[in-house]
């Protein structure tokens, strides 16, 4: 027998003797709504302890004859309090139906699914949810399901997820600053390569906080290690880094068009590797300003000089000067060192795709491209071209090797006002939260306002963590993009401790509270708040110390400074 079905039928057995030892009921229901219902509880009884009585956010279930549908507490009230100590108030509890369990037979183990297919009708009995009912649900997912967390309504309770669901159908984590989101995807991450060792996964890390995080299991780059030739830029982002805004360039953009095609197939005869073979191909014509194929700024520069020996016209020749300096002067920026610092161009491509994706992994499925200390501008251009570069080998590829692209703080690269931020960088992040799971590419994004986030990349993550928030507005974003029927639950995000989440969506049985399991200490993501009172308790007396610093804003090279 199968290993799932050795899960399915020890499920079905711990379901059926929950149902043989019946919970006695709390309540009945008197009124159904749609997707909510109101329960009247029972009179209030001594026999239950604190932890068996419900509470907001806590699963009921309501047997119907053919199946038992759960119920998330939404709400509780007392709508007529009595003066009287002695009275019996009228207690109401309001439930947001989430799902149903199909009652296991001899054949057949019990499954959820979500949506309700048979309504509790009037004075159907309420009770708690079984343990045995919660584990089996939440072990819903079966064989591909990893730990990540427990259960908030009973810590006994394991919470899990659905490891393809969870990449495929993409993932946000929100919360505010400090409430445990670069904890949460470190945990997660770490959970799923525990079991899936061959991962390909790109964490791009604008704080430079998961260096230590996977130990051997991660490759670190930074602008001193990573190499991005400019050649692989697509048109438009050389076009976004010469010209940012566009404004009173038309004619040098043009111009630009036209002569990147030249300098490339004059670069293709002298090539090796994959540009040689395209060009023995005898398919040079083939080449367009966007191929990914190799050429040197400095036959751009000729070319357009020797296009400015050919004119005599002084206006005609003032927009091939204006390209001419931007073109020498990108090439000369420190910045961008680690895209034109090269002093040979080789067709590196393939060798550079295989070390950011991982392939082969190698021992090391994860690559962390820090861009802290970096300025706005380059981090754009980064994360634009690995994110592109990303979608196009999984289109190539047909999904043969799937990556995963992580992103903290989406809301930069990804803004919600359509003017703001680098274009490319958005137009390659939508398209993979539309497309990506076609391609298997997986988008994870991170954010602590998901307000200033891209509506459209929020809508198409089909798993939500959403951590502490206190935001209204905030809340509100969020409270427009969960896929489920669960927006009570996010009344409790603003009191939301560290670690916890309200976990909604494809990758979870179904919407619950849980808390993240607690990281070893060495696994912890660094953080680099400055410690203000650490600071102002003792004076900088080193001379050189303003000097190194000078040095490193200059060299455009972030370190720790030493006090």
């Amino acid at each position: 027998m199968s290993q799932a079905a050795v899960e399915n039928v020890t499920a079905a057995e711990k379901l059926r003797a929950a149902a043989l030892r019946r919970k006695l009921r709390i309540g009945e229901v008197v009124s159904v709504n749609g997707s909510h219902a109101l329960v009247m509880l029972d009179e209030d009884r001594p026999d239950l302890d604190r932890v068996h009585r419900p509470q907001l956010g806590a699963i009921l279930s309501v047997d119907t004859g053919t199946c038992i549908v759960l119920g998330l507490v939404s709400a509780m009230s007392v709508p007529a309090p009595s003066l009287d100590s002695a009275g019996k108030d009228l207690r109401i509890i309001e439930l947001e139906l989430i799902g149903e369990f199909t009652k296991p037979t001899a054949k057949t183990p019990a499954r959820f699914r979500r949506g309700v297919s048979t309504y509790p009708t009037l004075h159907d009995e309420v009770q708690l949810a079984a343990r045995e009912e919660l584990a089996a649900l939440f072990a819903a997912n079966g064989s591909a399901s990893v730990r990540i967390g427990v259960v908030k309504q009973d810590v006994a309770i394991p919470a899990t997820v659905s490891v393809n669901d969870l990449f495929s159908r993409h993932c946000a984590i929100l919360g505010t600053t400090g409430s445990g989101k670069s904890c949460a995807i470190t945990l997660m991450l770490q959970s799923v390569l525990q079991r899936y060792h061959n991962g390909h996964i790109v964490i791009l890390d604008p704080h430079n906080e998961y260096s230590h995080c996977f130990g051997q299991d991660a490759v670190v780059f930074d602008t001193t290690s990573l190499t991005l030739p400019y050649w692989m830029l697509t048109f438009e982002e050389l076009v976004e880094i010469l010209y940012p805004g566009r404004v009173n360039c038309a004619e040098e953009i043009e111009i630009l068009s036209d002569l990147i095609p030249l300098a490339k197939k004059m670069n293709l005869g002298n090539s090796a590797g994959a540009a040689k073979a395209l060009a023995d191909r005898r398919e040079g014509s083939n080449i367009t300003v966007d191929t990914p194929v190799p050429y040197r700024i400095s036959e751009l520069l000729t070319l357009i000089d020797k296009t400015l020996g050919s004119l005599e016209n002084a206006r005609a020749t003032g927009p091939y000067k204006r390209l001419r300096a931007r073109l020498h002067g990108i090439s000369q920026d420190a910045r961008y060192g680690f895209m034109f610092g090269g002093l040979t161009v080789q067709d590196t491509m393939a060798e550079f795709l295989g070390q950011l994706f991982r392939i082969p992994v190698d021992g090391s499925p994860i690559s962390i491209i820090e861009l802290g200390g970096l300025p706005a501008e380059v981090a754009q251009v980064i994360v634009s071209v690995v994110t592109r570069l990303a979608f196009e080998f999984g289109l190539w590829s047909h999904g043969a090797a799937p990556i995963a692209i992580i992103v903290e703080d989406a809301h930069r690269y990804a803004p919600a006002k359509e003017n703001v931020g680098f274009a490319p960088t958005r137009k390659a992040l939508v398209r993979i939260a539309k497309e990506g799971r076609k391609v298997g590419v997986s988008l994870w994004v991170a954010s602590q306002r998901p307000t200033e986030l891209d509506a459209t990349i929020l809508s198409q993550c089909n798993t939500i963590f959403a951590m502490r928030l206190a935001n209204q507005a905030d809340q509100e974003a969020l409270r427009a993009a969960i896929p489920d029927a669960s927006t009570s639950l996010l009344s409790c995000l603003p009191s939301l401790g560290l670690g916890e989440a309200i976990a909604v969506g494809e990758g979870v049985p179904l919407p619950t509270r849980i808390r993240f399991d607690a990281l070893p200490r060495e696994s912890v993501p660094r953080s680099l708040t400055a410690s203000f009172t650490d600071g102002w308790s003792v004076d900088v007396d080193d001379k050189a110390f303003i000097s190194r610093i000078v040095e490193q804003w200059r060299a455009q090279k972030l370190l720790l400074p030493d006090v």
